[in-house]
């Protein structure tokens, strides 16, 4: 079958790579670089007559994409090109910029890598870092756009304030963004005030209202625990859980849907009828393999997405996140370990962009007072939707 969406990279591939003819490249990739037959970007380009491809550099879960969360990846060189691999994921908030020495030479750069939609997916960060170190040394930076795997319509959660970015949040968007990385990076060069030569080579028959399901396309796991769309639609909400001693189905098959602690009341969480727009809640039981909780039974509820377009994954985890507390307010507790590189605020206020949902929380809300929340990330939404409007690409 044909998709019905052609990738940047599947454009590229139709003009042979006109664009790149004559440039020393470097390329920032993943396994999901590829094109609709499954061929990768580094593949092409070292077969592209008149194109240099000089270095590649990795991501959070390196270029390979094998590594777990916050393990940093050593540098390497490319086993079937033997192009140097440069770590964008190390043991130092340093290393999740290109170096000087790093882009000598070059005479642009690559950015192809799926995203999720989420701003707390650090692959976004990696893309705005990359172009403020490119800018100064004049590389041109193309970015080879990819769908929105949750859609580009919908925009959901609260926007970062002053003192809280970070590489989970490195700009002020709200949790849920709904854009392509294309869109972002022309938000980023404006909003940032970043002099690149930027390029986007856009998407062909992407439109906004589309899921991944839409697109026709083949999933490739980005990251270790993204492993299918439906994962991509819940984690704005459920990578929250990576801020508390809950756990978010690490070491299970189905992470950020399974989630939970071996404390909790599986019937209780999935009981409150208000919290199931769009969805089904379902009890349930698993035992992680690793990370936290591992080898020990531990008991969630697990959302069955009926209806995406009704779904609100932000207020269903923070909901969830009460009830929780709730629960057992001595067992529980929010992650203090340093979270990407941060130890002050800790994890729970990185993600959400402030402490503002974390104290409330602690406070035992009424339903009420959630939807109060709720009402709260409108405006902020309603914001981003104006401030976005003059960056997107697809209608």
């Amino acid at each position: 079958m044909i998709p019905r969406v052609r990738t940047g990279l599947d454009g590229a591939v139709t003009d042979r790579f006109q664009a790149f003819r004559g440039l020393r490249l470097g390329v920032i990739a993943n396994p999901t670089s590829v094109d609709q037959r499954m061929v990768h970007l580094v593949d092409h380009l070292a077969s592209v007559e008149g194109v240099t491809l000089a270095a590649l550099f990795g991501p959070e879960h390196g270029i390979r994409a094998d590594a777990q969360d916050m393990i940093g990846v050593a540098a390497d060189r490319d086993a079937k090109t033997g192009v140097p691999v440069h770590t964008l994921y190390g043991p130092t908030v340093e290393s999740l910029t290109p170096t000087v020495e790093q882009l000598d030479g070059l005479d642009a750069l690559i950015f192809d890598v799926q995203d999720v939609g989420s701003r707390y997916y650090t692959f976004a960060a990696t893309m705005l870092y990359a172009m403020r170190a490119a800018a100064p040394l004049g590389l041109r930076f193309f970015v080879l756009d990819r769908p929105n795997p949750i859609g580009g319509e919908i925009v959901e959660g609260p926007t970062i304030v002053e003192g809280y970015t970070s590489f989970v949040g490195p700009h002020p968007l709200p949790i849920r963004h709904g854009m392509t990385v294309g869109e972002l990076a022309l938000l980023f060069r404006s909003e940032c005030s970043i002099d690149v030569d930027l390029t986007v080579i856009r998407c062909q028959g992407w439109e906004r209202s589309m899921n991944w399901s839409g697109t026709g396309l083949h999933w490739v796991l980005p990251s270790p625990n993204m492993p299918t769309p439906e994962t991509a639609l819940v984690y704005p909400g459920g990578c929250l859980v990576e801020g508390t001693n809950l756990s978010e189905g690490r070491g299970t098959t189905r992470p950020f849907e399974l989630w939970g602690a071996p404390w909790l009341d599986p019937d209780q969480l999935a009981e409150p009828a208000a919290w199931n727009s769009g969805l089904f809640l379902r009890p349930c039981a698993f035992q992680p393999t690793f990370h936290k909780h591992a080898g020990k039974t531990c008991f969630g509820a697990q959302p069955h997405v009926e209806d995406p377009t009704l779904f609100s994954p932000v207020y269903h985890y923070t909901a969830q996140l009460s009830q929780a507390r709730r629960q057992n307010p001595e067992r529980f507790a929010w992650r203090t370990e340093p979270y990407e590189f941060v130890s002050q605020p800790i994890a729970i206020d990185l993600l959400y962009g402030s402490d503002r949902e974390r104290r409330l929380i602690e406070s035992n809300p009424t339903a009420d007072q959630l939807a109060d929340l709720r009402t709260l990330w409108t405006r902020d939404e309603a914001d981003f939707h104006d401030r976005r409007a003059p960056f997107l690409l697809y209608e």
